[in-house]
């Protein structure tokens, strides 16, 4: 069986050797899914990028041309010194990987070669920026190895002697000083040629040591795309204007010069006596200014005939207003520019119009904006800058620390207190927690927070950390015994219904066995009901004996009782005249009848 990267190989080379109607080119059979196949499409001829239609801005023109609109023209200069100092002010950290002790140790060497080097962060961040107008920025890095502060060689110079390798500078390699580019056959950029100043020698910076910056990128190219690209337009015109209305403006308070000549000086040979005067008359107009040096000196020459002079100079003025306002016009493209880098806020109110609540959209736009250069730049230092330095002293780790970049804006104290209180009353526990206490500070710009207080809140912290793993284990336990309750009581479940089951096919086979004991008791009543049907006459019969036997008896009884009845009569009639004569006896009578007698005789 096929692996799949043979099977994409396979895929490749069939799909694209040539000879079809698309008449590609031919692909070598091992073609395999890591080989490139396509370009990104940039021109590029002799190491020059060929990507910019205008020929102003093509080459070293475009750098000319950005840094006058940076350095010359107020607006471009304002809004780029406003990002400046927005991105400088922010405040950059590097968070490590996780909480572990290894990664947190790795996190503080970076910070501790971020305020190692021989420049500044902020001036480092400060040269970045110069990637807005220009749309690129490269920077060498330069390492050092860490030996101690008190080491002549400023080389090896550092704040920590512990012998690691840490940035020494990370220095711009200005846009004006580059020669040309060198790519890869698969357009990768592989370094830039610089020829600086002064010695003015040739020189190849491959990328494994550099650092390059863009704030976007179109087609992978290494120049980038400039932040005021989009600006040129209406600060070319607004340029013009601007000169055109500075002139016009000397114009119109000077007056427009107006000099009077005869005609056949104006009609005289070139070289001649009469030329000479009117290439004079020509260079004064020219070159008349409203100064404290103007002043005009012109022959007295009259016509003899007429008596008006042959000569004459003046200064015309308009003695009106303009046709177009400048001003207005001057002022759109000034908009127009800023509207190009999401600044123009900075106009809102200006012209008497515009809203807070639209003022506050834009800045957070523009913010936004900023936010996502920050953001650019710690991508860059992420993705080459640490990695290098790490290798370089063989620091092998699972994950990377990070750089991050702080807001541009800080944070609303009114927000967060309202913010942290509702969540406090949802049930959320803030502290403690020495991160977040830190943070309200450096927002609040409070005192830091004293070591010792730290340590006894990161304690508590990990204390509190450690108490709720074993709350989640615990959770994690009764969900597990859950389950098997769960899964017990399935159990139980399918049993009760498999006997059920077996009930029902028992109640089933069960079923015909009943219905024939039930035809049977049927059959039985049946018969006994034809057998008692049978008896009834010899039963009736016999009820009728024993009712005659009974009244027989009773009869007898009645006989009986009658003649004991009598017979008792008798015997108390008997018994009354017993007494009666005992009565009439005397009582020697009664001794001698009660006398027993002898047995002897």
């Amino acid at each position: 069986m096929l692996t799949l990267y043979e099977r994409l190989v396979i895929v490749a080379a069939d799909s694209y050797e040539g000879g079809d109607d698309l008449t590609l080119g031919n692909v070598k059979r091992d073609a395999g899914p890591m080989m490139e196949l396509g370009a990104s499409g940039l021109k590029r001829s002799a190491g020059y990028i060929n990507e910019e239609f205008l020929p102003a801005l093509k080459g070293r023109k475009a750098i000319q041309v950005f840094r006058e609109m940076s350095e010359n023209d107020p607006i471009v200069g304002a809004l780029l010194f406003a990002v400046d100092r927005l991105l400088r002010q922010i405040e950059w950290r590097v968070e490590p990987a996780s909480q572990k002790p290894e990664d947190k140790q790795v996190a503080e060497f970076i910070e501790s070669c971020m305020d190692d080097m021989s420049h500044t962060w902020d001036e480092f961040i400060s040269e970045v920026l110069t990637m807005l107008p220009y749309g690129w920025s490269w920077h060498e890095i330069v390492y050092k190895k860490r030996v101690g502060p008190w080491e002549n060689d400023p080389r090896k110079r550092s704040k920590h002697n512990d012998g690691k390798i840490g940035w020494r500078k990370i220095p711009i390699r200005s846009q004006e000083t580059l020669q040309r580019w060198v790519f890869d056959d698969t357009g990768g950029i592989k370094g830039m040629v610089q020829l600086a100043p002064p010695k003015y020698e040739t020189v190849l910076i491959p990328i494994e040591r550099s650092l390059l910056f863009r704030p976007s990128t179109v087609k992978n190219s290494p120049e980038g795309r400039s932040f005021l690209r989009n600006a040129y337009r209406p600060w070319y015109y607004k340029k013009r204007l601007e000169e055109i209305e500075g002139i016009g403006i000397e114009r119109d308070l000077a007056g427009l010069p107006v000099a009077k000549v005869p005609h056949d000086y104006l009609s005289a040979k070139k070289g001649s006596e009469k030329a000479k005067v009117v290439d004079a008359f020509r260079k004064m107009v020219r070159s008349v200014r409203r100064d404290e040096q103007e002043g005009v000196v012109i022959p007295t020459q009259y016509d003899q005939d007429t008596k008006q002079p042959l000569f004459d100079f003046q200064l015309l003025t308009s003695g009106g207003g303009r046709t177009f306002d400048t001003n207005s016009i001057i002022q759109r493209y000034e908009q127009r520019i800023l509207m190009t880098v999401l600044a123009d806020f900075i106009m809102v109110g200006h012209e008497g119009t515009g809203s807070y609540a639209l003022h506050t959209d834009k800045t957070g736009l523009f913010r936004a904006s900023i936010n996502s250069i920050s953001q650019a730049i710690a991508d860059v230092l992420n993705r080459f800058a640490i990695p290098r330095l790490l290798a370089i002293n063989g620091m092998k780790v699972n994950e990377f620390p990070q750089f991050v970049p702080g807001d541009v804006d800080p944070p609303d104290l009114n927000q967060l207190s309202s913010f942290m209180g509702q969540m406090a009353s949802a049930g959320v526990q803030w502290f403690p927690d020495p991160e977040l206490e830190k943070f309200i500070r450096q927002a609040a710009r409070l005192p830091k927070l004293d070591e010792t207080k730290e340590q006894v809140l990161e304690t508590e912290k990990r204390q509190a950390e450690v108490m709720r793993i074993a709350q989640q284990r615990m959770e994690a336990l009764q969900l597990q015994q859950q389950a098997a309750q769960g899964v017990e009581q399935m159990k139980q479940a399918q049993m009760a219904t498999e006997q059920q089951k077996m009930g029902l096919e028992q109640q089933a086979r069960r079923q015909p066995l009943e219905e024939e004991q039930a035809a049977m008791q049927t059959a039985q009543q049946r018969m006994q009901t034809e057998h008692q049907a049978a008896r009834m006459p010899h039963e009736q019969a016999q009820t009728e004996m024993q009712t005659e036997q009974q009244r027989i008896g009773l009869e007898r009884e009645s006989t009986h009782g009658m003649k004991q009845q009598e017979m008792q009569t008798r015997q108390q009639e008997l018994s009354v005249k017993e007494q009666e004569e005992l009565q009439r006896m005397t009582p020697e009578q009664r001794a001698k009848l009660n006398q027993k007698p002898d047995s002897k005789k």
